[in-house]
């Protein structure tokens, strides 16, 4: 879906007329927030968010990957498979699945971390231990008490913030904020904006760290794009973030076009974008996350450019730190429970 205009603006009679559905739902989903979940038996670190849409959770799953195996841990992701048809568990196979088999997030991030795909958490977590996983990485179930979490790190984009901070369909909130604050071990605020200030400064008087970090492009993608006038298009949670994204990289952003998250790209959308880039001779670029959909399909004209980014934190330090904290009171807790 994509996200009404009214979520990130200011006061609506929109917002107001639904505050009575979003407080019924906010009620539902503090109440789901405060079941414990059953232990997978192995460290589960989960990085979500607070509200619906995008915010860079993708990246942050990537570098936490990387940054266990640095510690001697076999990560494996655990996802809902959003956008994919089936149900799991089933490990991603890039070579036998496609984005509608598995949805597009699992598949673009199969090609660096093993990830098991489930619509049920524990059975997901159960595969996951099956392929050796010393720690389960859940990508967003934040809000889903299914599954016991060590630790919860919450992402934000720190150029929109929380929005209206009202509970869906009032705002963009999975729940009301207070309930989701006592749940969150730590804040990652992706980029330099200051929309998310409020948050952090909740989160820091419960003694919870913040980490800030940006996305960085990768080399090889601003290689490619390099004197190029481009067309650039995404359907993720945010894809002004992305549009912002290459013209920061110094991009020529000639023509942009947004669409809802997760879309399904027609043959005529594709049909119609590659016109318009032939006309005025642009470069197609859009996200891996975009590509991904795309990836196999016979009516994709060659030579889109995926702008490849990774998370870069400010203090790797600090990460590291949190991380290992938390993995080593993780075993201390199932270890005095023997």
């Amino acid at each position: 879906m994509r996200e009404p205009g009214f979520w990130h603006g200011p006061s609506s009679w929109k917002s107001h007329l639904l505050k009575p559905l979003g407080a019924l739902y906010g009620a539902i989903a503090a109440k789901r927030l405060k079941r414990r979940g059953l232990d997978a038996g192995v460290p589960v670190l989960c990085v979500g968010n607070y509200h619906v849409g995008g915010a860079g959770k993708t990246p942050t799953v990537l570098a936490l990957a990387k940054l266990l195996r640095e510690l001697g841990e076999t990560p494996v992701v655990l996802s809902r498979g959003y956008g994919g048809h089936l149900k799991g568990p089933v490990m991603v196979d890039r070579a036998r699945h496609n984005a509608a088999d598995v949805g597009d997030e699992p598949l673009m991030m199969a090609r660096d971390v093993p990830v098991a795909v489930a619509r049920d958490r524990l059975d997901g977590a159960a595969l996951a231990k099956s392929q050796g996983a010393t720690v389960i990485l859940m990508d967003d179930g934040f809000q889903n008490p299914r599954l016991l979490k060590d630790a919860s790190l919450i992402v934000i984009g720190s150029e929109r913030g929380l929005g209206n901070c009202e509970v869906f369909p009032a705002g963009p909130l999975r729940a009301p904020l207070k309930a989701q604050l006592a749940r969150t071990d730590a804040l990652v605020l992706i980029g330099d904006g200051r929309a998310a200030n409020d948050v952090a400064a909740e989160l820091a008087k419960r003694d919870k760290p913040e980490l800030r970090a940006r996305l960085k492009p990768n080399a090889a993608s601003l290689a490619q794009l390099f004197g190029k006038r481009v067309l650039a298009f995404a359907g993720i949670g945010d894809p002004e973030r992305f549009f912002r994204s290459l013209r920061a990289a110094r991009i020529e952003v000639v023509r942009t076009r947004p669409f809802a998250d997760h879309h399904m790209f027609s043959r005529d959308e594709i049909a119609a974008l590659a016109a318009d880039a032939s006309r005025e001779q642009l470069t197609l670029v859009t996200t891996e996350k975009d590509l991904a959909r795309l990836r196999g399909r016979d009516d994709v004209p060659a030579g889109i450019v995926p702008f490849a980014v990774q998370l870069e934190f400010d203090d790797p330090e600090q990460l590291r730190r949190l991380i290992s904290d938390h993995l080593y009171q993780a075993r201390e807790r199932r270890f005095s429970r023997r």
